[in-house]
């Protein structure tokens, strides 16, 4: 792996603590409830994975598949989803869990998609939020992070399939300076 990644955005201390405090939210948050926790896939994979041992209640887990695609073109952002949900949600407690929230069509898609399935509720929780690229009015209701306009590696998130395995958050400086 060719090191041009550059400075930490959020360190493994830091991503640890936060994560004890989200999972202690969500847990007095759901407690009682029947919760599936929906992972949002290849992103979200570790972020996910840690968050779901913090939590201290009995949960499901489900993944899903998406593929999000900007055409240049047409500016516009394509949503595709590429796999469904193996667990019936409706009348529980859904929680879908997303890498990073940026102009929110992605998540748009996602809950109206899950929201045809009759879930008790809906919530987001995000590991970063981009607050200020976005397109559309999306609710996420726990964030790990919010995180300036800037192309973030690791802990789940690549750059053309690398940099995922990072256990920290880091600006990727050459894709940065292009994303500008």
């Amino acid at each position: 792996m060719a090191q041009i990644f550059g400075r930490p955005i959020v360190t493994q201390e830091e991503m640890r603590n936060r994560l004890r405090e989200l999972g202690r939210q969500i847990s007095a948050d759901y407690a009682g409830k029947d919760l599936v926790l929906v992972g949002v896939l290849k992103g979200a994979y570790a972020f996910y994975a840690d968050l779901a041992r913090a939590i201290r209640i009995p949960l499901r887990v489900d993944f899903i598949v998406v593929a999000s695609r900007r055409s240049n073109a047409k500016g516009k952002t394509q949503v595709k989803q590429m796999t469904d949900l193996t667990e019936d949600i409706k009348g529980k407690d859904v929680l879908l869990v997303e890498d990073i929230v940026d102009s929110g069509i992605t998540v748009l898609h996602l809950l109206k998609s899950m929201a045809r399935k009759k879930p008790r509720s809906i919530k987001v929780c995000a590991l970063l939020s981009k607050p200020e690229r976005r397109l559309v009015d999306v609710p996420v209701d726990y964030v790990g992070f919010k995180i300036p306009n800037r192309y973030v590696v690791g802990y789940g998130l690549d750059y053309q399939q690398q940099y995922r395995n990072l256990p920290y958050l880091a600006v990727l400086d050459q894709v940065d300076e292009q994303h500008e």
